[in-house]
C-alpha cells in the first residue's frame, strides 16, 4: 500500500465517526444545549484521535488535508446545533379566526386595567411589574401568569369591598390590585403584536379602545350604584364584572410564538439600541405631563373654574369617550405609513394642545380642551407597543421590551403628579406653573421622539418606519 493510498483511506476513516455518531444527533430535535456541546467535544476527540494514529502509522503529521477536513465537519455540526437552538417561527397570520379573537380578548382585559381609585400607585405597579411579567410571556409563561394575576385583581377588588380604612383601599385596590394588573396587563398587550404585522397598528389601537370604554364604563356604574346600594356592593359589581371579562379572555387568548426559555428579564443589551433608548426616553418624559394633567383636570373645573365635582368628574368621561375612535384611527394609517411616521405628528399636535391649557379660562374652553386632549393623547397611547414591537428586530423579545419600557415610564406616572402638585403648591395653589411644566414635558418628549424616527427611517419622509 503506498502512502498517498494509506492517508485517503485514513481521511475517510477520520469523517466516518463523526458524522455517524454526531450529525444525526444534531439532527435529533430533542436534544438540549448541554447534549450537543457534548457531541461536538467527542467529535473532537475523535478527530484528534484519527490524526495520532496517522501519525504513528505513518510517522508523519496528518496532513493539511485531513486536518481541513475534520475542520468542515466540526463546523458542520456545530452550525446545525446553532442554527436548531433557535427555532424557526411562521410569520405572523395579521388575521383569521384566532388572531382576531386575541384582540377581542386583549379589549376585555384593557376594560378592566382602567379602575384607578388609588390613582398613581396602582398605574405605577401596573407599568413596573411588566418587565417580569413581559418576559414570561416570551417564556411561554402566557397562560399561568395571565391566571395569577386575574386572581390578584378580582381578589383585590372583592376585598376592596369590606375596607373601611384609607390603608385597606391602599393595600386591596391599589397594591394587589394594581400587582395583579401588573402581571397580566403588559403580556396581553404583547401577545397581540405577535399574531400580526401589516395589521399591527389596527389591532392593538382596537385592542386599547378598552381603555375608554373602561374609563366610561366604571365611573357610571359608580355614580348609579353607590347611592342605591352603597360603597360595598358597588365594589363587588365591579369585581364581578371583571371576572366576567378576564375569565374569558383566559379561556381564548394563547401565545403563537414557540417559548424563548432562556434569556435575562431585563435585556441590557436593548440600551445599546440609539431608537430604543431615544423612544423610551420620550415616552418617560410624555408621561410625566400626561399623568399630572390626567390627575389634575377635574381639580382645575373645580378649582379654577368653580364648577361641581360631579361636573367635573363627567370630564373624566369625556376624556376617555373622545378618545376611543381616535385609538383606532390613527392606528390604521400607521399599518400603512409607517408607526413612527404617525406618532411624531401626533406628538406635535399634542405639545400644542398642551400649551393651549394656560389659555383656558371658561367652562367653554375647559371641554373643548378636555376633548383636543383626550384625543391626541389617547391616540398617541395607542401606538406605544405597536412602536415598540416595530423597533423590536425579534418578535419573541417583543413582551420584554414592553415591559421593559412600561416599568420605566411607571415611575413617571408615580412621579408626574407630585411634582406638578408641588408646583402647584408652591405658587399660591395656582395651576400655571404645573401646566407649563406639563406642556414643557410634551415638547422635550416631541424632541426625542422625533431623533427617534431619524434614528430609525433618517431623514426621509417617505421611508415607512
Amino acid at each position: 500500500m503506498t502512502l498517498p493510498n494509506q492517508s485517503r483511506r485514513d481521511n475517510e476513516n477520520g469523517m466516518a465517526e463523526p458524522e455517524s455518531g454526531n450529525v444525526e444527533d444534531a439532527r435529533a430535535p430533542t436534544e438540549s444545549t448541554d447534549r450537543d456541546t457534548e457531541a461536538i467535544e467527542r467529535a473532537s476527540h475523535e478527530v484528534e484521535r484519527e490524526g495520532t494514529a496517522t501519525k504513528e502509522m505513518t510517522g508523519i503529521r496528518p496532513s493539511g488535508e485531513l486536518r481541513k477536513t475534520a475542520s468542515n465537519v466540526l463546523s458542520q455540526v456545530a452550525s446545525r446545533m446553532t442554527t436548531r437552538s433557535r427555532p424557526e417561527t411562521l410569520p405572523p397570520p395579521d388575521g383569521g379566526v384566532k388572531a382576531w379573537t386575541q384582540v377581542a380578548m386583549a379589549w376585555l382585559v384593557m376594560t378592566p386595567s382602567t379602575i384607578s381609585w388609588i390613582g398613581s400607585i396602582q398605574t405605577w405597579l401596573t407599568l413596573l411589574i411588566g418587565a417580569f411579567s413581559g418576559r414570561l410571556l416570551d417564556a411561554g409563561l402566557f397562560v399561568p401568569t395571565f391566571l395569577v394575576g386575574s386572581v390578584l385583581q378580582v381578589l383585590g377588588m372583592f376585598l376592596m369591598s369590606v375596607s373601611t380604612e384609607y390603608w385597606h383601599l391602599m393595600l386591596t385596590q391599589g397594591i394587589l390590585t394594581g400587582i395583579g394588573g401588573g402581571i397580566f396587563y403588559t403580556p396581553s398587550l404583547a401577545l397581540i403584536s405577535t399574531y400580526f404585522q401589516s395589521k399591527r397598528g389596527l389591532a392593538v389601537g382596537i385592542a386599547t379602545t378598552g381603555n375608554s370604554a373602561g374609563g366610561m364604563i366604571y365611573p357610571l356604574v359608580v355614580r348609579q350604584l353607590i347611592p342605591q346600594v352603597g360603597f360595598a356592593w358597588t365594589a363587588r359589581v365591579l369585581a364581578f364584572i371583571n371576572l366576567a371579562c378576564l375569565a374569558t379572555a383566559l379561556a381564548f387568548m394563547r401565545p403563537r410564538l414557540p417559548p424563548r426559555k432562556s434569556g435575562p428579564i431585563i435585556e441590557l443589551t436593548a440600551f445599546r439600541v440609539p431608537v430604543y433608548v431615544a423612544f423610551v426616553s420620550g415616552l418617560f418624559v410624555s408621561m410625566l405631563g400626561n399623568s399630572y394633567t390626567f390627575y389634575y383636570i377635574a381639580s382645575f373645573g373645580t378649582q379654577a373654574l368653580g364648577l361641581s365635582y360631579s361636573s367635573a368628574s363627567i370630564l373624566i368621561m369625556v376624556l376617555n369617550g373622545v378618545a376611543l375612535p381616535f385609538r383606532v384611527i390613527p392606528a390604521f394609517i400607521a399599518d400603512r405609513i409607517g408607526v413612527l411616521n404617525v406618532v411624531v405628528p401626533l406628538l406635535y399636535a399634542w405639545c400644542i394642545v398642551a400649551f393651549c391649557w394656560l389659555a383656558v379660562t371658561d367652562t367653554t374652553g375647559y371641554y373643548i380642551f378636555t376633548c383636543f386632549y383626550g384625543i391626541v393623547s389617547g391616540s398617541f397611547q395607542s401606538l406605544i407597543a405597536t412602536a415598540i414591537a416595530n423597533i423590536t428586530k425579534r418578535l419573541d423579545m417583543a413582551g420584554t421590551r414592553l415591559g421593559m419600557a412600561f416599568s420605566i415610564v411607571s415611575f413617571a406616572s408615580l412621579t408626574g403628579p407630585p411634582i406638578g402638585g408641588a408646583l402647584q403648591g408652591a405658587n399660591g395653589n395656582k395651576f400655571v406653573a404645573p401646566q407649563a411644566w406639563a406642556a414643557g414635558m410634551t415638547a422635550i418628549a416631541m424632541v426625542l421622539l422625533t431623533l427617534a424616527r431619524v434614528l430609525r427611517g433618517g431623514y426621509n419622509l417617505k421611508v415607512k418606519c
